[in-house]
């Protein structure tokens, strides 16, 4: 159901419930007033009676009526007088005869002739007259059903009309919603720009705005997309050919040493392109990524292990000497809060990157601080402008001997980035090798 439906029907009920409440609770008020008004009055007649009673009176004297009584109706009201002892000493009329009771005081409501009557009783305070004013039920009720009938009508007229009412200012007020729809629906799969918020109503601003940080993530995420497959038909073309053209020396070598030498050189070439593949499927993942899953206290000792275990194979290959410089034992390495699995891909990237690209019999180290993490290599130190290029995807340094695809320092900037750490490269303090240190933001 829509929400312009859902809010008429909502209405459209309510309005008649609230209405039909509001004429219960206005009936309800309408007889309180007229059972105070005619209370009084019954009070007062009383009053007035006991004030003109003589001592003379005949017994049983029946009050003559009015000769004018204008729009009032006597037959529903009754007067009574008893003396000390009893006897009926007057009354209004004949035919309703209000009983007498010596003990009551105030109003009782009674049946008399089948039909209900309110009766007040006034005793003087010597006890020699009893004075009882009744009025007939039927009376007070249609005069209730009278004003409340006179209120009924006029409401019941306007009902309708409200109802119409109603239902034009919710449409009216949802005519911005409807604006909203048309204009998103009138947009192409690829039209990702941020819906005008300033002119909005104030309770569509806070999901406009929301919708439009969703857009920007969107358009941010599809042009990584873009990025990504463009660069991928890129770079995966030459190491294609590449593997071909090996493929090709290996089936058409005629002698065991061609064949030997091809076969390594396709190996080499499938482990490239296995790299590649990798670090590419793992930039692409980390890049739609926004957060970290449920971050842990780091334990740095495993994961050195493990990410020396991992590059020791290439060290030993290089003759590469790996060493681990803690911090002093009273002071812990960098705490973090962070993913291991991402952490131990960050370290193996730059112990491989300094192990890769370092000179052959040279030392690689990794060095712990407290609020940082540096690994550093031997041999020349990078120029400026070399070390401002690290992290730019498929870029590498000119000149090097190992086999790599330029994203292994992307994917790194990117874990740091998550785990809020700052990736720098610069020389050493005495101006030789390259170091990449990891520092808090």
């Amino acid at each position: 159901m829509s929400l312009q439906r859902r809010l008429l029907l909502y209405l459209l009920i309510g309005a008649p419930v609230v209405w039909g409440v509001a004429l219960l609770v206005s009936a309800q008020r309408a007889r309180q007033e007229v059972n105070e008004l005619f209370d009084t009055e019954i009070i007062r007649l009383a009053l007035q009676v006991q004030a003109t009673l003589v001592a003379a009176a005949a017994p049983g004297q029946i009050l003559p009526t009015p000769p004018s009584a204008g729009e009032a109706d006597l037959r529903d009201l009754a007067i009574a007088v008893w003396d000390r002892q009893g006897q009926l000493m007057l009354v209004d009329r004949e035919g309703v005869q209000l009983p007498r009771r010596a003990d009551a005081t105030g109003f009782v409501d009674m049946t008399l002739g089948g039909e209900s009557w309110r009766v007040y009783y006034l005793q003087s305070q010597d006890g020699e007259w009893l004075v009882a004013a009744g009025q007939h039920g039927d009376e007070r009720d249609e005069l209730v059903r009278d004003l409340v009938g006179s209120q009924l009508l006029p409401w019941l007229l306007v009902l309708p009309v409200l109802l119409l009412a109603i239902a034009w200012a919710v449409r009216r007020a949802l005519q911005p919603v409807r604006m909203l729809t048309s204009e998103l629906q009138g947009r192409s799969a690829d039209d990702l720009r941020p819906v005008p918020v300033d002119h909005a109503p104030q309770e569509l601003q806070p999901m406009l705005v929301a919708m439009n940080g969703l857009f920007t993530r969107i358009e941010s995420t599809l042009e990584h997309e873009r990025r990504f497959t463009a660069d991928a038909a890129h770079e995966l073309r030459t190491p294609l050919a590449v593997l071909r053209a090996q493929w090709d020396v290996l089936r058409r070598a005629t002698g065991e040493d061609e064949r030997r030498r091809a076969e390594t050189q396709l190996d080499a070439g499938m482990d490239r392109m296995d790299r590649l593949v990798t670090q590419m499927l793992a930039l692409s993942r980390l890049e739609s990524t926004d957060r970290l899953p449920p971050a842990q206290a780091l334990q740095w000792t495993p994961l050195v292990e493990q990410v020396f275990s991992d590059v020791l194979p290439l060290a030993e290959r290089r003759r590469i000497e790996l060493d681990c410089e803690w911090p002093a034992a009273a002071m812990p390495p960098m705490p973090l809060q962070g993913d291991p699995d991402l952490m131990t891909v960050l370290l193996r990237n730059l112990l491989d990157n300094a192990v890769r690209y370092a000179p052959e019999g040279s030392s690689v180290r990794m060095r712990f601080g407290a609020d940082r993490l540096a690994i550093e290599n031997d041999g020349d130190a990078l120029p400026p402008d070399v070390l401002a290029q690290l992290g730019q995807r498929f870029r590498r340094v000119d000149g090097q001997a190992e086999s790599g695809s330029g994203l292994g320092v992307s994917i790194v900037q990117r874990i740091a980035a998550l785990h809020a750490l700052n990736l720098r490269y610069r020389a050493r303090a005495d101006g030789q090798g390259v170091v990449a240190e990891l520092v808090r933001e």
